[in-house]
């Protein structure tokens, strides 16, 4: 029997909650989402992954995610959850802070893995840029803290069978902001921490439009792409969302291929969870050949067009 029992999880965005129940269900014994939504969305979440959802109501479009703190300080100080996990988004990280400054206590940022050790729930994240991994244990009769996508597997929720659900009134705030306008962000959404294959790319390509023959290779074998921050901060070759690293996507794929790319700890961290890792680099002495399962020391200019070649050459004719 779990010494949590307990968990409440709260996401920005829905996909995440099944990802947080699961991880509840494996640090604790009940599970409670925290849902702004329809209340299909709601049943469905009872239906699948959560033991009982508190429906915080509709999405109304003159309110702010910010706006809800006053309603989850109302919930938490009269149910007392041992654990409330938030998805790490931007806007969720910043409610977290918020909720837990209310409560009078601090939020345990990014926890990559929870260790129920007799009464105490333990954490680990990072520190010093993934150069070090911190275990703490918070004080507080509700533990706050933030996960990030793809730290959970989504293959153990042993929900109830038929979760409750129960309307929460909503708590308007003193003073908050006006939303004068809402646009829709461009870009392709991918979530790479669902991905169960992800090839990244590094500085060692030499030209956006080399990208084209790793986009093929990823096609091929049904691979998301990603890569390292320069590439995607620096350069702009690719959207942010594609990030891999610690202040990026983290997460545990089937298969992780990386071509050219050093093997930074800061980029190493979000991905040395992956079941294989596969490198392609030219320098032999890159670091991230003592973190790989298999790697090839050659030009990626000449390696990628030979696989892509080996991998169509196997494809059954339809």
């Amino acid at each position: 029997m779990s010494a949590v029992k307990n968990v409440w999880v709260f996401a920005e965005k829905h996909e995440a909650l099944a990802e947080l129940c699961a991880g509840g269900h494996q640090i604790g014994e009940r599970v409670s989402a925290l849902l702004i939504g329809t209340k299909s969305d709601a049943e469905e979440l009872a239906n699948a992954a959560a033991d009982q959802v508190y429906w915080l109501g509709e999405t109304d479009s003159a309110r702010m995610l910010e706006d809800y703190v006053l309603t989850l300080v109302k919930l938490v100080n009269e149910r007392r959850p041992d654990v409330l996990l938030v998805g790490s988004s931007k806007r969720a990280r910043l409610l977290a802070g918020r909720l837990a400054a209310r409560l009078g206590t601090a939020v345990l940022a990014d926890v990559m893995e929870f260790i129920t050790s007799g009464k105490q729930l333990q954490c680990k994240r990072m520190v010093y840029g993934g150069a070090a991994v911190c275990t703490e244990i918070s004080g507080a009769s509700t533990v706050i803290a933030t996960v990030a996508a793809g730290i959970f597997s989504t293959t153990a929720v042993v929900a109830a069978p038929q979760g409750t659900i129960e309307s929460v009134a909503f708590v308007e705030p003193g003073q908050g902001l006006k939303r004068l306008e809402r646009r829709v962000k461009g870009g392709v959404h991918v979530n790479l921490a669902a991905a169960k294959r992800v090839i990244a790319v590094g500085r060692g390509i030499a030209n956006q439009e080399d990208l084209t023959m790793i986009k093929e290779l990823a096609n091929l074998i049904g691979a998301e792409l990603g890569c390292t921050r320069p590439l995607s901060e620096g350069v702009n070759w690719l959207p942010r969302e594609r990030y891999i690293g610690v202040s990026g996507v983290m997460f545990k794929p089937e298969l992780y291929i990386g071509i050219g790319i050093s093997g930074q700890v800061q980029h190493m961290v979000g991905c040395d969870q992956a079941g294989t890792i596969f490198v392609i680099n030219k320098d032999k002495t890159a670091p991230i050949f003592t973190q790989a399962d298999y790697g090839v020391i050659g030009d990626l200019y000449k390696i990628i067009p030979a696989l892509i070649e080996k991998v169509k050459g196997n494809k059954t004719p339809q």
